[in-house]
């Protein structure tokens, strides 16, 4: 098995855990945004710091990277709050082929930021892919348009972290990065935690320990993959996700995505493997 094949298995796994992830936050009921997200991250943060303990690594990284990683916090946080609020209010497979624009997000704010050049096929990509998103809104006075848009602003703010995790590099190990992460959002979260906290049912609780855990899985295992291959041979799998949360939503939930909103997929889709086939070894 080469590297590239190692890093398609740890990608695919990353793909199921973060659709288990969103079935598990969605499946945990009527409970307030913030204590989900609160449980999501105390987990991932437990788990990181088994890591850090384990290598001897810093706690909080390095005093030159603090800037960057509490910037890096802040945009994820306000992602995940934004991921979560319209997983909860939308079809889920409609919530989650949302939040997978932020790679085309990322582009662009790496374009502004970071003065990186954008190819045309990537614009075209960039172009595509917000055309299928269009058809998943479907614009109109409704609160699912709203809710979409929230899910693109959510991508948004997903797309910011990773942009200064671009920035970051390997500066610092990333289990590090995920307890920096994990904690700064619990942190801040905590005083809203125990304002809005609500009494939970023991199958609430083990739903939202277990989206914690599964995020951790599509974490690290994401991390793992583009350590055994670049993300312009690999990245493509990553949108496997799309297949399983579609079949969680029918399965679990019963909820059947319309024929505009599988458009849309097929669509965003379809941008991604644009991009993937221009960017592959060889190609320009």
């Amino acid at each position: 098995m080469n590297s590239t094949v190692k890093g398609i298995i740890a990608l695919v796994i990353s793909s199921l855990g973060f659709s288990l992830m969103a079935v598990f936050v969605k499946y945990s009921g009527d409970l307030p945004t913030v204590q989900k997200v609160f449980f999501r991250n105390i987990v991932s943060m437990l788990m990181a710091l088994g890591f850090v303990i384990y290598y001897r690594e810093k706690f909080f990284g390095h005093k030159e990277n603090q800037l960057l990683l509490i910037t890096r916090s802040t945009f994820g946080v306000i992602g995940v709050v934004l991921n979560f609020f319209v997983i909860d209010r939308m079809v889920l497979s409609d919530a989650d082929i949302l939040n997978k624009l932020s790679p085309f997000f990322t582009i662009i704010l790496c374009a502004i930021f970071l003065k990186e050049y954008v190819r045309r096929y990537q614009v075209i990509s960039i172009i595509i892919a917000f055309a299928g998103a269009l058809f998943i809104i479907k614009p109109s006075m409704s609160s699912d348009t709203v809710y979409g848009l929230i899910g693109i602003l959510g991508a948004l703010f997903a797309a910011g972290a990773y942009t200064v995790l671009r920035v970051l590099g390997s500066r610092e190990k990333f289990y590090t990065t995920v307890f920096y992460f994990s904690f700064f959002s619990c942190a801040v979260l905590l005083p809203f935690f125990i304002w809005q906290y609500e009494p939970m049912t023991t199958m609430q609780f083990w739903a939202l320990i277990l989206s914690g855990v599964f995020a951790a899985v599509g974490q690290f295992g994401l991390t793992i993959a583009y350590s055994f291959a670049p993300a312009r041979e690999i990245s493509i799998f990553f949108y496997s996700t799309i297949l399983f949360t579609a079949v969680f939503s029918i399965v679990v939930f019963g909820d059947i995505p319309d024929t505009l909103s599988v458009i849309g997929y097929i669509i965003i889709f379809a941008a991604s493997y644009y991009m993937y086939m221009k960017n592959r070894p060889g190609r320009i």
